[in-house]
């Protein structure tokens, strides 16, 4: 899976402090097609479909997907719009959108 890099000022606080960073985990449920995942990965993070497609299997195997990794404001405002997405009209029982959470990034993984 690619890994996203940073642009050259990305993650610096004007001090030339590093700021902290996070993780938008996109969780498994049972209510979601991959259709539904590569559709909406699409739509909200430009993914092209086969890297959209390869997070659908990773949540679907492991449980979760690691889908952006930015400044906090920028993953909670990322999970805020996973969770405005809405539910899956493939599905019958799809009541509401996909699950996601955000997580620091432990220190120096950055």
């Amino acid at each position: 899976m690619p890994v996203p890099t940073l642009t050259p000022d990305a993650g610096f606080k004007p001090g030339g402090e590093l700021e902290r960073l996070y993780h938008v985990v996109l969780l498994n449920d049972e209510d979601h097609t991959y259709e539904y995942v590569v559709e909406m990965l699409g739509a909200l993070f430009f993914m092209p479909p086969g890297v959209a497609f390869d997070h659908a299997v990773e949540v679907d195997t492991t449980g979760r997907t690691i889908v952006i990794t930015c400044e906090r404001e920028h993953a909670e405002f990322a999970r805020d719009q996973i969770h405005a997405y809405g539910a899956d009209p493939r599905m019958p029982r799809s009541k509401g959108p996909m699950s996601a959470i955000v997580e620091q990034v432990p220190t120096g993984s950055h």
